[in-house]
């Protein structure tokens, strides 16, 4: 258990949100001494890192709350996949099936895959699958098995008895024409097997007996077991209802509907939970991320790149501000991660409290040395040309044979990450650069200042080396233009690592071999 001051002083959101939290609902959280959490998914479309990201930021509240108080706590992943399905997804194979099945609950229509019985069902694996990866702690909740189950059918009821309470909330929301059509509640065709958005003409509050006007014809069902939904607003306050929900973070997009599902969950009889609204993430256009179009990085694509801790550190920081992901931003939010990791044992405990890591790791990062950042990893290997991490290690220990994949377990997973990285982002977008005659003539000048140096000569000072020949070269008034010269020339762009670090690890010798190489070929 952390120290009671620290806990309460950190301005560290995870224990910012937590603080709150046991404040606002202290009474019912002592009541039924646990905390419940929830995080919702629309199987719609494949799961995607959005998604990812409120399990991971909620964990971390889990991870915090533990640190403040022995109680027993329960994350609930829900998944409305009774919900119809509206459009095809852009990401999907023989979509064909897809467009035949429009309207129909997502667990009713046939798998696109042919892995599961539905195209519900094969998402919700898929969502289970990855969180399993990253070995959260959840309890996986299907609507559809709540609803066929009768989980819900108290709920739905005390819906029924709320009915004009609940209309008066949401009516106001609607367009004129929507209003003539609205009903929080969905009947499930039971010709077509659709989920019919049509009015409601009678009820029987007691015996849960609805009809509908389908069409001028009248529709007779029971809104238990299944027979019927109810509209996603009006469902996630059922939810919070039905499972006693005292937390659920959000997209901000959500919000103005957080405030109306708050509402009719007082109208039920229940407090509703604490929430907390976050930015959304962008692709590189700036467009919001969105599962139906499959656009930004993928959960895999981000795996194949990097570490989960780097993606988890991406989801802890700045929660409440619009972040792009891409592909892009893998290299520098691994530098970050490494650099954090490389600060945590020089902090105090109140610094550590703010450190990301301590989250990402819950509450205990690895205490490794950083030997190079994942961006100088990367031109190592495009200049080393090494097609797998083993090769890659040969070359690293030839002039530091210390350093063993053992005891570097970070590097390690870095050295595999940085080939799949380079292989997939870089190498296709690299454009060398062909040096004019003072440019040549300049690295010429490079090439035989590093012939005096040793092997052994530090990083630092080769590093003055290199800074003092771009001087000498007519590059003293703007340096940054020698180094833009020696990175587009030497690998392809015009960013690239700390040069005397670079050479110290890929060596004096081979670094001359590879500037005379360049000068050659141009």
């Amino acid at each position: 258990m952390l120290d009671s001051n620290l806990i309460q002083s950190t301005s560290s959101w995870p224990f910012v949100e937590i603080r709150k939290l046991l404040k606002d609902r202290k009474d019912l959280i002592a009541d039924k001494k646990k905390v419940i959490f929830q995080t919702g998914y629309g199987p719609s479309g494949l799961p995607h890192i959005g998604t990812f990201g409120e399990v991971a930021r909620t964990t971390m509240m889990i991870n915090a709350l533990n640190h403040i108080t022995k109680i027993d706590s329960e994350l609930i992943t829900f998944s409305d996949d009774m919900d119809g399905l509206r459009k095809v997804p852009e990401n999907i194979p023989n979509d064909k099936i897809l467009h035949e099945n429009i309207g129909k609950p997502l667990t009713s229509v046939p798998d696109p895959f042919n892995k599961f019985e539905s195209f519900g069902q094969h998402n919700n694996e898929m969502l289970k699958d990855f969180l399993n990866k990253f070995n959260f702690k959840f309890t996986f909740k299907s609507s559809t098995e709540n609803y066929k189950k009768g989980i819900f059918n108290e709920s739905l009821l005390r819906v029924l008895e709320k009915y004009e309470d609940i209309m008066n909330i949401i009516l106001p929301t609607l367009r004129s024409e929507r209003k003539k059509t609205y009903s929080p509640f969905l009947p499930i065709c039971p010709v077509t097997g659709k989920v019919l958005e049509i009015p409601l003409l009678e009820m029987n509050k007691k015996t849960g007996e609805v009809t509908f006007d389908n069409g001028g014809k009248k529709l007779k069902t029971q809104i238990q077991n299944g027979n019927c939904k109810l509209q996603w607003k009006v469902d996630w306050a059922m939810r919070w209802f039905t499972f006693d929900v005292d937390f659920e973070m959000y997209g901000k997009d959500l919000t103005e509907s957080a405030i109306l599902s708050n509402k009719i969950c007082r109208t039920l009889g229940k407090k509703p939970p604490n929430g907390f609204a976050y930015e959304l993430f962008l692709d590189e256009k700036g467009e919001k991320i969105s599962k139906s179009k499959g656009n930004g990085i993928t959960i895999e694509q981000w795996l194949r790149y990097a570490s989960p801790e780097s993606l988890s550190l991406y989801m802890y920081q700045n929660p409440t501000r619009a972040k792009k992901l891409y592909s892009d931003v893998v290299p520098k939010a691994v530098d970050e991660y490494l650099s954090l990791i490389e600060s945590f044992p020089k902090q105090s405990p109140k610094e550590q409290l703010l450190n990301p890591v301590w989250h990402v790791h819950s509450g205990k990062p690895p205490n490794e040395k950083i030997v190079m950042s994942f961006s100088m990893l990367l031109n190592l290997v495009g200049s080393s040309n090494a097609e797998n991490k083993e090769i890659l290690w040969k070359f690293i220990q030839r002039f530091h044979n210390e350093i063993k994949p053992k005891n570097y377990l970070i590097l390690d997973q870095l050295t595999e990450y940085a080939i799949n990285y380079f292989k997939d982002k870089v190498e296709p977008n690299k454009k060398y650069k062909s040096p004019n005659e003072d440019e040549k003539k300049a690295l010429e000048n490079l090439v035989k200042k590093l012939e005096t140096i040793a092997q052994e000569t530090k990083p630092e000072d080769i590093q003055t080396v290199v800074y003092s020949t771009g001087k000498e070269n007519g590059y003293e008034k703007n340096l940054r233009d020698w180094f833009i010269l020696i990175y587009e020339v030497l690998f392809g762009s015009k960013d690239g690592p700390r040069m005397g670090f670079f050479i110290s690890f890929f060596g004096v010798k081979d670094t001359i071999k590879l500037i005379n190489e360049k000068l050659k070929n141009n």
